[in-house]
């Protein structure tokens, strides 16, 4: 069996009266993350490190901001297909652990719910999709609450 490693980041701006796409889930917020897509910084970051890990570049590669088709395109709809390219190559997801940084809304209870809508997107049980957050103690861009990142590490295997 062989294994490989991916790491993925990203970050969006919030914009006050955006929807606020996280994990798949839509949250009741006052501002929401910023983008060509659903700017789900999340669904981003894993599909990074999947992509990362399989060598198959990055998510702009293969969703350019340029490309009409992928305007508010759901991410979760973007982690599927990357699920099928790193299937071409014969990897599939083991597990993965993320990131969140924002200061609100709190997303303790929605989390179950993103992992479900994570694991079915990316073919794997829901035990293998690791969802954490933190702030950024209000310090910078994320303290002011004007944006959020996240950061993924995910394991291939053949």
């Amino acid at each position: 069996m062989s294994i490989r490693v991916g790491f993925g980041f990203d970050v969006h701006q919030l914009k006050i009266g955006h929807p606020f796409y996280l994990g798949g889930v839509l949250l009741d917020h006052s501002s929401g993350a910023f983008g060509h897509s659903d700017a789900d910084v999340l669904i981003h970051a894993i599909c990074d490190a999947m992509l990362g890990a399989a060598n198959l570049r990055d998510i702009g590669y293969h969703f350019s901001d340029k490309d009409e088709q992928f305007r508010g395109i759901s991410s979760l709809l973007l982690l599927e297909r990357v699920r099928v390219l790193i299937q071409e190559k014969g990897w599939k997801v083991a597990n993965m652990d993320t990131s969140i940084c924002l200061e609100a809304p709190k997303i303790q209870a929605h989390v179950p719910r993103m992992q479900i809508l994570i694991a079915k997107a990316a073919g794997v049980d829901p035990e293998a999709v690791s969802i954490k957050a933190t702030t950024n103690e209000q310090m910078g861009f994320i303290g002011r609450q004007e944006g959020l990142t996240a950061y993924a590490v995910v394991l291939l295997e053949k």
